[in-house]
């Protein structure tokens, strides 16, 4: 089996028990340390994909949301086993399982599952970005050419979190040269600006693991992904996800800011 394989067996895995609690709405929620919530149903997703990896490629590490990491080979798969768990807990159809492979920090593949929306988004390393609506065929996704801010679309998560940054004016100056905004928010944003849908997308504060699966998707697609201060990847504590063409004007209205340290 190749990763990309496993990657879409895992999402399947991932969604078999998601989305029966999700529909049932059978679940306990806690408070964790970091004051997010989480439901026994982000843990059973996680450690069941955890046992799937462990089966087939043993000799990888794991990082994951719920239960840290595991093992030392630069081979990392990176779980958030339910981005959105906000929504989930209120019946919010917007969240999914995020998967992604890294050898180090280059990304190998993405696959980003939202089985109550009937969608799923995939890519591999220099093979292009697709997506699946309701199990149809793959269709391959692109970022949009809209190569203006005045025509273009931006997706956020929050306005709270760039008070904290310290970027609350360059974000609020960013969206009033835009044609459009809308808070669609966490992985969501990026989907829609793979498929080119929206333009640019972006969120103040985030985990390696809010990211890992984004990464390949928006490249693949033909976007530009790194944080507020212009560095690429997943592992700058935030994100600022372009179409590339307005990639620099956004980073120039948002203060080439650096992110806070996540602890």
């Amino acid at each position: 089996m190749n990763d990309l394989d496993l990657a879409s067996e895992l999402a399947d895995l991932a969604d078999d028990i998601s989305l029966a609690r999700f529909t049932a709405q059978d679940f306990t929620v806690e408070t964790k340390p970091d004051l997010t919530p989480v439901t026994e149903c982000d843990r059973a997703v996680e450690q069941a994909i955890m046992a799937r990896i462990e089966q087939e490629r043993p000799d990888d590490s794991v990082l994951g949301e719920e239960f840290g990491s595991h093992g030392q080979s630069p081979r990392r798969w990176i779980i958030d086993p339910i981005d959105g768990t906000k929504n989930f807990v209120r019946g919010v159809p917007v969240w999914a399982t995020l998967i992604s492979l890294y050898d180090g920090e280059t990304p190998l593949l993405g696959m980003v599952s939202a089985p109550a929306l009937g969608r799923r988004w995939w890519a591999e390393r220099g093979k292009g970005a697709f997506a699946s609506v309701l199990g149809a065929p793959a269709k391959r996704i692109s970022v949009s050419e809209v190569d203006r801010l005045a025509d273009a679309s931006l997706s956020y998560a929050s306005l709270s979190g760039w008070k904290e940054l310290g970027a609350f004016d360059g974000f609020l100056e960013l969206c009033e040269s835009l044609w459009r905004t809308r808070g669609y928010g966490d992985f969501y944003s990026y989907m829609l600006l793979a498929e080119g849908a929206v333009d640019l997308a972006c969120e103040p504060e985030l985990a390696l693991y809010d990211m890992g699966a984004l990464v390949p998707i928006v490249l693949e697609a033909g976007g530009t992904f790194t944080n507020t201060a212009g560095v690429p990847g997943p592992f700058g504590g935030n994100a600022v996800a372009s179409n590339s063409r307005l990639h620099e004007a956004a980073l120039d209205l948002l203060g080439r800011v650096e992110p806070k340290e996540i602890s």
